[in-house]
């Protein structure tokens, strides 16, 4: 696909601090692309440096071959959902999907047509005439979202959009988010610091730090193989073998000034005298204690210390299988091919 947007070694700073630093990224056009990080990071500046809202100290930002970086935000041909819905608390919902369009000099009929049309896409065809106040935090997610692409713009960002929501809210929006993407085909950046978030909606995910990109990759590929040792353990859970006491079997040798990694998710418990597997010499077992256990509905959590480390073993919970408690001796088993060697970072 076409490139779209691109940060050529754009730096933000204020005073003394840089928000982001140096920071080149490309976007390829109709690309769902989530920008992730801790507070800090840089995350939200990049955004607010694509919406128009702050402009770059240094470096350029180019949309569709052309600068905007001396463009202001109004003249940017963008939609943007906030993390607080930024709803016009006095106008109907109706009236809130016709503002971006009487801005953009669309006629009265076609304004009312288009209206309709997304009212009833993002389900709310009954609540037209409501204010704001008067719906769920989700239906008013459902009428930002249908606000910022109800004009059909080539470019939609979403800054923290599902923060203000519960649990089970923000994963059936991801879901309606995903399918908004795909019908309308608008390039979207989405920044967040939920890596299930991330996970979930991305094409690709940008993970930044200290406002610079740490790596960039799909989402699988990020969690899979993770680039440095603040990746694996930001994006997940990560069992960081660290002077463990035992020696770690891996395929492939370890790289000076790396660390061995393997996700808590393959890491396989059982009781010691347990048969061994089919594929038993491509493992690495180790025996432990357990020292707790955490039930989490669909999944077990395990703590089980293994010489000086404490690794935490993930198991999805199934019928006949052997819950174990504290105290209690175990074998844990991996593929070595499970095991990944990260670069110990800044």
């Amino acid at each position: 696909m076409p490139i779209q947007i691109e940060f050529r070694n754009v730096t933000k700073t204020y005073g003394s601090v840089s928000a982001v630093r140096d920071l080149s990224l490309s976007v390829c056009r109709g690309e769902f692309l989530t920008i992730l990080g801790p507070s800090g990071s840089g995350k939200t500046t990049v955004l607010m440096l694509l919406a128009g809202f702050v402009a770059p100290t240094q470096g350029d930002i180019v949309i569709t071959g052309k600068s905007v970086a001396a463009v202001p935000s109004y003249r940017r041909d963008q939609g943007i959902v906030f993390q607080n819905y930024a709803l016009f608390p006095h106008l109907s919902v109706r009236r809130n999907l016709e503002f971006p369009l009487e801005m953009r000099g669309v006629k009265a009929a076609d304004r009312t047509a288009r209206v309709d049309r997304m009212l009833d896409r993002v389900h709310l065809k009954e609540f037209g005439e409501r204010l704001p106040s008067q719906l769920s935090g989700g239906q008013q997610q459902r009428v930002a979202l249908a606000r910022a692409l109800i004009a059909d713009p080539p470019i939609f960002l979403l800054d923290e959009p599902l923060g203000a929501l519960d649990r089970n809210l923000r994963e059936q929006m991801q879901g309606e988010i995903k399918s908004l993407h795909k019908e309308f085909g608008s390039t979207t950046i989405c920044v967040t610091h939920d890596q299930e978030e991330a996970l979930t909606l991305s094409d690709r995910i940008v993970v930044m730090r200290e406002g610079q990109i740490e790596q960039s990759d799909t989402p699988e590929s990020l969690y899979d193989r993770p680039a440095t040792r603040f990746v694996a353990s930001f994006l997940g859970e990560a069992n960081i073998f660290e002077n463990p006491g035992f020696e770690v079997e891996a395929d492939g040798a370890q790289s000076p000034g790396t660390v061995a990694m393997i996700r808590p998710e393959r890491i396989c418990i059982g009781a010691p005298g347990n048969s061994a597997r089919a594929d038993e010499d491509r493992r690495q077992s180790v025996p432990g204690v357990v020292a707790d256990m955490i039930y989490a509905g669909p999944l077990r959590k395990y703590y089980v210390r293994v010489g000086s480390s404490m690794l935490v073993v993930r198991e999805h919970v199934g019928s006949g299988q052997q819950i174990f408690k504290p105290n209690d001796d175990v074998r844990l088993d991996w593929l070595r091919s499970d095991v990944r060697f990260l670069a110990n970072g800044r």
